[in-house]
């Protein structure tokens, strides 16, 4: 697990720039560092020793005659059968790391190396001889890989940062990203906000050669719901293909703990890897915190539990850092809390283990009931439902019963969901907030993939957009990130090849029967743990920002914020602190008309942007203790 950057192109003090590039994501790999530069390439590593933690496992790796160089952050699980299988083909390895099968392995297979992977990786392969760069990202997007194409050269790394080190980087914001941010909540396409600059999606590879960059697309997932086993067989199949996959994930030559909630996946996670440790988090506002449970749970499996509270002060007066660390904005106020989340357990391990995405392969938002609820009006054509829902939305007053019920039926699936748990802005509330406006622009996001899955059911073509939107920008952006942040390896054993192939044969009954969400997993969980925490119904990671923004320390620095010269040159400021004021005022207060999730979105991108752009190139936080 590490970091790194590099660039293709002629420079000045070229190695240089490479270390400057380098020391902005030393929170990757504060182990050691490896450089390779010659007149074509720069590649710079940061190592977070892992695996063969001796000297022979840095990286740069070479294949054996230094044909091929390797940079690589995450991990190969199935790396012991590949290597084996490139010993037997006349490869010689001089590590027992995992990296080294990449090379190895791009040697002996080229671009179908990717095909045999089963791991969570980013990496970068340069072929000396023909002077070509490979490029790949795990299916699901556990670990980031960012690459800009600016003025005859190409930059690549795991953190956008790296680049504002290069000279020839042109640092633009973006400012077309915005509308679909606010909707969404982070940015949900391969654009970034700085201009230029793009993620390479989820499995898809580039090549880079004679300055021509070429992208593929090599793994596509597909919900076929077409297993003719029963019921029982099926949770058969997923208890033995989760307790593989968590033992996969505990390969480590470091002690493995795991994030623990009280909700089932962490705890089943925790169960099956028998860890020694594992770490919680939460609020002193009582529904705000899931301490006392997952204290309870762990109890129970005789497994220790560190929890800590995360006081208000520390949560709000560390935002402007973890927004470095973050490269981007997400609005998800889970992901200040998952920072703390990863300090705390940074202090005792290196690697975790997190229940993250089993709902979007098993079916576990609560929202994938909707569509199996209501029946009988979802009977009642659809332009008599647009009328009524074009009606409640004119006229009836925010918050009033069936308001939402009448807006969401008036509108086709496809039309009314993007993602989990957004839905932050609409875009008719985006373009009277923004001064310039903005274009409608979620359901040129959306259509190339419902339309990837028509005629499948409602709960499968909901899954997909969460797996290509929610799942990439906001779940596994932050996991990374605020790991890494705190030099920890976050590992995710739903989401592996092998459970995915399973879960995409899961028919509709066995992922939701309304108002039960996760029916085969949970009912492989119910064989291990309490039935109480395997059913348990799904609440997220609770934070507190309802309550903050009443109180006048937190509302007087959003105000603040709203009033500064970046919030007037994007923003309707007026609405923005109408917004603020009534809140605290309790106006809009219940859950249904409530506005602190938009006066967050708002703030957390100000003071990202004041971050970024406010004052020349970020500071790195270590940085700020000298």
């Amino acid at each position: 697990m590490c970091g790194f950057a590099g660039f293709v192109g002629e420079v000045e003090n070229r190695e240089q720039v490479l270390v400057n590039m380098m020391n902005t994501i030393i929170h990757r790999g504060p182990d050691s560092e490896g450089r390779y530069v010659d007149e074509d390439v720069a590649l710079g590593f940061r190592r977070l020793s892992i695996i063969d933690l001796s000297a022979v496992g840095d990286q740069p790796l070479y294949n054996e005659e230094k044909s091929m160089v390797l940079v690589f952050n995450g991990e190969i699980y199935n790396y012991q059968e590949l290597r084996e299988e490139l010993i037997e083909a006349g490869h010689v390895f001089v590590s027992n790391t995992d990296s080294e099968t990449l090379v190895h392995g791009y040697e002996q297979w080229g671009e179908q190396l990717v095909n045999k992977l089963r791991g969570m990786y980013a990496f970068i392969i340069w072929d000396r001889k023909n002077k070509k760069l490979f490029a790949a990202r795990d299916i699901f997007g556990i670990k980031p890989l960012y690459y800009a194409q600016m003025n005859g050269s190409l930059l690549f790394g795991s953190e956008i940062k790296s680049f504002l080190e290069h000279p020839k980087f042109d640092k633009v914001f973006n400012e077309d990203a915005l509308g679909n941010y606010l909707s969404f909540q982070f940015v949900p396409t391969n654009e970034t906000f700085f201009k230029g600059v793009f993620c390479l999606q989820p499995g898809h590879y580039f090549t880079y050669e004679n300055g021509e960059l070429n992208i593929t697309r090599y793994f596509e997932p597909n919900f076929t719901g077409d297993t003719e086993k029963s019921f029982e067989e099926i949770v058969d199949d997923v208890e033995a293909v989760m307790k593989e996959s968590v033992a996969m994930h505990k390969i480590s030559d470091v002690e493995v703990a795991s994030y623990l909630s009280s909700g089932v996946d962490s705890s089943y996670l925790t169960y099956l890897g028998q860890v020694d440790r594992t770490f919680t988090v939460g609020f002193d506002e009582g529904k705000y915190s899931e301490i006392q449970d997952a204290k309870e749970f762990a109890a129970s499996i005789n497994m220790k539990n560190d929890a800590k509270v995360i006081t208000p002060e520390e949560y709000w007066d560390r935002l402007s850092d973890i927004q470095y660390y973050m490269d981007e904005p997400v609005a998800d106020p889970a992901a200040i809390a998952l920072y703390f989340l990863s300090e705390e357990a940074s202090k005792k391990v290196k690697v975790v283990l997190s229940g993250e995405g089993s709902d979007e392969l098993f079916g576990g938002y609560n929202i994938y009931c909707e569509p199996l609820e209501h029946t009988s009006f979802n009977k009642i054509p659809m332009p008599i439902r647009r009328f009524l829902g074009a009606f409640a939305e004119r006229c009836l007053p925010r918050g009033m019963k069936g308001r939402g019920f009448l807006m969401r039926h008036g509108k086709t699936l496809e039309e009314r969901y993007f993602a989990n748990a957004t839905n932050i802005f609409t875009e008719r509330e985006a373009n009277r907030i923004l001064k310039k406006g903005c274009k409608p622009g979620i359901q040129k996001i959306t259509k190339p993939l419902y339309d990837r899955v028509k005629g499948k059911d409602p709960v499968t073509k909901m899954q997909y957009v969460d797996l290509h939107l929610w799942l990439v920008h906001d779940i596994l952006m932050k996991g990374d990130k605020m790991g890494m942040a705190n030099s920890l390896e976050v590992r995710v054993p739903f989401l592996d090849k092998k459970v995915l192939e399973l879960a995409e044969t899961l028919p509709l009954d066995y992922k939701v029967r309304a108002p039960q969400t996760k029916v085969a997993l949970r009912a492989a969980a119910e064989r291990n743990i309490r039935s109480k925490t395997a059913e348990k119904k799904k609440l997220g990671f609770p934070i507190p920002i309802r309550v903050w923004l009443k109180e006048d320390r937190y509302y007087s620095r959003v105000k603040e914020m709203f009033q500064t010269d970046a919030a007037k040159k994007f923003f309707d400021t007026k609405l923005l602190i109408k917004m603020l004021d009534d809140h605290k005022a309790g106006k809009n207060s219940n859950e249904k008309t409530d506005n602190s999730r938009k006066i967050w979105t708002v703030y957390i991108f100000l003071v990202w942007y004041d971050r970024y752009f406010g004052h020349g190139k970020p500071v790195h936080p270590a940085m700020h203790t000298r």
